[in-house]
């Protein structure tokens, strides 16, 4: 759609719900930046504009390309995303990548004193961080307490066991974030004469976009161009984080290699037929499930891990990247997951045009680190 034409179209539809401060959220990937732009109006958040740009030209490779770029390329493509779009507002927040962070739990006596938390989880950090403690920041979250069944409650109430009370333990979500990253994400703002009110990793933001009040344990997966991330969480926290690396450029290189064809003409195949049968090439189905296969493979020793560590079953399995829109993949998940499958549609959650709705729904996955960031600013 034509960006000016699309622009018009939002202006119109925000004259009718009023005014108000826009929050843009900008997710910079390994293949694309998306940017989402929305404003409060009336009570809710209403869409403004949204624009996405393939980073792969940017270093002479195809849409779809993993790059890893200088921070001037990066730049130019941000500043053309942003006049596509057109974005008004310079204040933003950015995501930060999540090869970027460790995230992890970590279990503590639960009589630790608040005082003496930040202290242990420091030298608790340690463990874990393969850097110097000095190139990192680290922020941390107590997890709730998993509700008692009414069998463990009556079974409390009949024994009054003192070591167990001694025993009780707190989980505490640790997340560690390099400095780098932060200094290259504020030199990319600085350069693009935007300023950021807050740098937050992507998963965080694709949760907040993708999540409703789901009090059971939700796999999120998100399909990223590098990578698959995998999310399992419960009352809106991360209580088990874990990265696949194998991800929709690795299924178009695997499909360019053995039908020997383009890189790009390979994406256009994945997208246009993903695991529905491709008349001209049979093969592609079976390329295809070689790479979906690993990825679910290592997420079901994840969910199996959970599971004995927290006696909890998932309940439902969420889709979310731009890999999740890949045709037929919601029904080889059935078969592989023994929970719901939903494909994520963070835009429901922002108003919009009505003849809209179907393309935002289909987008939606896309630009759910970019939407989820927005949110937490309009907030």
């Amino acid at each position: 759609m034509n960006n000016n034409l699309l622009k018009n179209l939002f202006a119109s539809f925000n004259k009718k719900t009023g005014g108000g401060n826009s929050a843009i959220g900008i997710d910079i990937g390994s293949s694309a930046i998306k940017v989402v732009e929305i404003k409060k109006k009336e009570g809710r958040a209403v869409l403004e504009t949204y624009g996405a740009i393939a980073l792969g030209p940017y270093n002479d490779l195809d849409a779809g390309s993993v790059t890893n770029l200088p921070i001037e390329k990066v730049v130019l493509a941000l500043k053309e995303v942003i006049k596509q779009s057109g974005v008004t507002n310079t204040s933003v927040a950015l995501s930060i990548a999540v090869q970027s962070s460790l995230i992890f739990t970590i279990e503590l006596p639960a009589q630790i004193g608040p005082n003496e938390i930040a202290a242990i989880i420091l030298t608790e950090a340690r463990k874990y961080i393969p850097v110097p403690i000095t190139e990192v920041s680290i922020d941390y979250f107590i997890l709730p307490k998993k509700e008692a069944s009414f069998s463990e409650m009556n079974a409390d109430l009949n024994q009054t066991d003192l070591s167990k009370v001694k025993e009780e333990k707190m989980n505490v979500l640790v997340v560690a974030t390099q400095n780098d990253a932060v200094a290259r994400s504020r030199s990319i703002v600085s350069e693009c004469n935007l300023e950021a009110s807050f740098f937050e990793i992507e998963i965080f933001s694709s949760i907040r976009a993708n999540f409703e009040h789901e009090l059971s344990p939700v796999l999120l997966i998100d399909f990223g161009a590098s990578r698959t991330k995998l999310s399992i969480v419960e009352f809106g926290l991360v209580k088990s984080y874990h990265t696949v690396d194998r991800g929709g450029a690795d299924i178009t290189n695997a499909i360019s290699r053995s039908l020997s064809i383009p890189f790009s003409e390979a994406e256009k195949m994945k997208k246009e037929f993903g695991f529905f049968e491709n008349p001209k090439e049979k093969s592609l189905t079976d390329i295809i499930k070689v790479h979906i296969d690993y990825i679910f493979s290592e997420t079901n020793n994840v969910l199996l891990g959970y599971e004995k560590k927290y006696d909890r079953t998932i309940s439902k399995v969420i889709f979310t990247g731009g890999g999740s829109l890949m045709k037929g993949l919601k029904e080889i998940a059935v078969n592989n997951f023994q929970a719901e499958i939903e494909i994520g549609h963070p835009f429901s959650k922002v108003g919009a045009p009505e003849f809209l709705e179907k393309v935002l729904e289909t987008m939606g996955p896309e630009f759910a680190v970019s939407l989820g960031l927005a949110l937490r600013k309009l907030q």
